[in-house]
């Protein structure tokens, strides 16, 4: 009986001392671009969460994720909104999408990395409530790089890719795992970072696969390796964008865990 006892009075006092569980962590505010650290095997990112993702707990919501360039690396994560949509978003703080710029860490002949791509992407759709048939995936230069690369070994994740002045350096990787990806590529005609020959290749090699949708590239004349300018303020572009959805969902659909929202000042 003692005994019994005893064990009992352990019992309840380990329960008295247990520490009660961690209150979910809020969302960044909506609206705007945070930046937020990395998480296991990824990279720290921007974020920027769609006006209204609060008010409907049900709503699913599309996701861009950009992959930037050479000149943003480094560990000054406010460097990420030098190009591209996070220039662009801070412009239009309604628009209706998610937008997360991961960024690199400044390390000579660094790439990205397919994998710690991935971990982002798993722990983004683990917190946020993702539309899992509308995620995708751009870079510019360095970025559109990564775009290809990620695509090319990952082709059931995304809805549609739109890389910027960029080719492929996946070699090994068969180009008819894109053939029915919406793929629109951009380049300019005179860039003379990227070679554009190198660009038409890739997509010419996704468009003899004979897919059930052709790539698109627009070619931007007496361009040099800027042509992210115009391809990102082209509103045609954006609308395209939008439009695409997987016919099969990417796999895995993990159930939100962040519930609280912080109000954008």
């Amino acid at each position: 009986m003692r005994l019994v006892l005893m064990t009992l009075a352990a019992a309840a006092s380990l329960a008295a001392t247990k520490a009660p569980p961690a209150p979910p962590q809020p969302l960044p505010p909506e609206g705007v671009q945070t930046a937020q650290p990395a998480a296991p095997g990824g990279y720290p990112y921007q974020i920027f969460v769609p006006r209204g993702y609060a008010a409907d707990a049900t709503q699913k919501w599309p996701l861009v994720i950009f992959l930037h360039g050479s000149g943003e690396r480094g560990t000054d994560i406010e460097l990420v909104k030098k190009n591209g949509p996070p220039k662009i978003i801070a412009q239009h703080p309604g628009s209706p999408f998610f937008l997360v710029s991961p960024q690199l860490e400044d390390v000579p002949d660094n790439r990205w990395d397919a994998a710690k791509l991935d971990a982002l992407l798993t722990n983004l759709r683990a917190k946020y409530r993702i539309d899992s048939s509308r995620i995708y995936l751009t870079g510019l230069s360095l970025g559109g790089y990564g775009t290809w690369d990620w695509a090319l070994k990952r082709p059931d994740l995304f809805a549609a890719i739109v890389p910027v002045a960029a080719n492929s350096e996946n070699k090994a990787a068969d180009p008819c795992v894109l053939k029915d990806m919406p793929i629109w590529a951009f380049h300019g005609d005179q860039d003379d970072v990227v070679d554009p020959l190198q660009g038409f290749a890739i997509v010419k090699a996704v468009d003899a696969c004979k897919g059930s949708v052709r790539p698109r590239m627009t070619v931007y004349p007496q361009m040099t390796h800027g042509s992210w300018e115009p391809a990102y303020d082209d509103p045609a572009m954006w609308r395209w964008l939008l439009e695409q959805r997987r016919a099969t969902p990417a796999p895995g659909e993990p159930i939100p865990t962040t519930t609280k929202t912080k109000k954008a000042k």
